[in-house]
């Protein structure tokens, strides 16, 4: 990517900080946590070092900010636009949404499982006997099937196109930061790529991280992500 790409509009993916099934690998969905004191941290040292005026996330850029619903999300927003010391209202709160769009994969039967518990009661029950499941295949038993995650996450990618298409050449500000979860931030990556859940690309996020996807060549048809960029 040139030098000219942070004229671009780019869209900021945040996970919400730790919270304690985070810590231990459990899946969660609906359950409402909170951050821990850890996660806390994560997200208000990410918001001092990444978010202000002229720094990675710069408010004065942002168009539209999309949060999922559930407890831990909202803290990390509060936590990151209006750490202490900053006014309120860095970021209109016009431009700030809470969608289920956004909300983590609905797991289920699965709520509240690892992954090994997952696959070890299925097989327990007859299934998966040729392959072990994957959750980017075989969803969630009483909750969320892939094909139901990826028709979320793209009437929102295509509103985030919509918004951004009319300025590749930078000639508005139209940034976008995402405030979501771990899973279906990856399956955002995903959709965001055309690709579909089921192509393998693995990722990793950290509890309280940014990601960052934009578009090569100033061309709204050709999405890309960030494996690595320059801070102002």
């Amino acid at each position: 990517m040139s030098d000219l790409d942070s004229t671009t509009p780019r869209v900021f993916l945040i996970r919400h900080g730790e919270t304690e099934w985070t810590k231990n690998g459990r899946y969660t969905g609906t359950t409402e946590l909170e951050l821990t004191p850890k996660g806390v941290e994560q997200v208000t040292q990410t918001g001092s070092q990444l978010i202000g005026p002229g720094r990675l996330i710069d408010p004065a850029r942002i168009a539209r900010v999309w949060v999922s619903p559930r407890r831990r999300t909202q803290q990390t927003f509060r936590h990151l636009f209006q750490p202490p010391g900053w006014h309120k209202g860095t970021v209109d709160e016009r431009l700030v949404s809470y969608t289920e769009e956004l909300a983590e994969w609905d797991y289920g039967d699965y709520e509240g499982l690892k992954v090994a518990e997952i696959r070890s009661a299925r097989k327990a029950r007859g299934l998966d006997q040729r392959r072990e499941w994957v959750i980017w295949e075989d969803g969630c038993e009483g909750g969320e099937s892939a094909q139901q995650v990826t028709d979320r996450l793209d009437g929102l990618i295509g509103r985030i196109r919509e918004l951004q298409g009319p300025y590749m050449d930078g000639s508005k500000a139209v940034d976008v930061v995402l405030v979501s979860h771990g899973l279906v931030l990856r399956a955002f990556v995903k959709r965001w790529l055309n690709y579909s859940l089921s192509t393998p690309l693995p990722m990793m996020l950290s509890p309280g991280a940014i990601g960052i996807l934009s578009y090569k060549n100033h061309d709204i048809n050709e999405p890309g992500f960030y494996i690595g960029m320059s801070l102002p």
